[in-house]
C-alpha cells in the first residue's frame, strides 16, 4: 500500500459518508443506504484489464452478495459518461459511481487515493447495516483482489 495514511479499518469505526453520482448522474449517498450492508469497491480505471477482470468476477458471482442483502458499488475517478458506457458494455448488474469531481474526494475520504497517479487504488470496504466498516482490503498497484477474500468477509458479516 502506498501513501502516508491507512484506510478505515474494520471494527466499530464509522465509514466516511460520501455522495457520488451513478453512471446516469443520480446521486447516491452512503448514509442513506443504512439498514443493509454495502460493499464499496474502489478501482483505478474503467476499460482497463485488471479492473475489468475484477469487476467481471464480481458480476459473475453477484448472487453471492445479493443473497446476503449486500449492495455492491464500484467506485472510480472516471467521469460518469465513461462508467455508463463501460457498464452498458459489460452488464455488471451493480452500480458504478463516479468520483470524478471533486476529483477523488471519496477515495481520499477512504484513504485510497493515489495522489501521484491521480486515481483510486484497489480498495474494498464492507460496511454493515449500521454504517461501520466491518472489513477492508487495499491491494498494491497491479494486484487484483481475490474473490475468496470477499467470501470470507461475507461469512464474517453474517456470522
Amino acid at each position: 500500500m502506498t501513501g502516508p495514511s491507512e484506510p478505515p479499518q474494520p471494527g466499530l469505526q464509522p465509514a466516511p459518508d460520501l455522495e457520488l453520482p451513478d453512471a446516469h448522474g443520480t446521486p447516491v449517498r452512503l448514509s442513506a443506504l443504512r439498514g443493509g450492508p454495502v460493499l464499496l469497491v474502489f478501482f483505478p480505471f474503467a476499460f482497463s484489464r485488471i479492473c475489468h477482470g475484477e469487476l467481471a468476477e464480481l458480476r459473475d458471482h453477484l448472487a453471492e452478495f445479493t443473497s446476503r442483502g449486500v449492495r455492491l458499488f464500484g467506485v472510480s475517478t472516471d467521469p460518469m459518461f465513461a462508467l455508463r458506457a463501460w457498464s452498458a458494455q459489460e452488464a455488471f448488474g451493480f452500480e458504478l459511481l463516479s468520483d470524478f469531481w471533486p476529483h477523488g474526494q471519496a477515495a481520499r475520504r477512504f484513504e485510497v487515493f493515489d495522489e501521484r497517479n491521480g486515481h483510486a487504488r484497489r480498495g474494498s470496504f464492507l460496511i454493515d447495516a449500521d454504517g461501520h466498516v466491518r472489513w477492508a482490503t487495499v491491494n498494491p498497484h497491479g494486484q487484483a483482489r481475490e474473490l475468496d477474500e470477499y467470501r470470507e468477509a461475507l461469512a464474517a458479516l453474517s456470522g
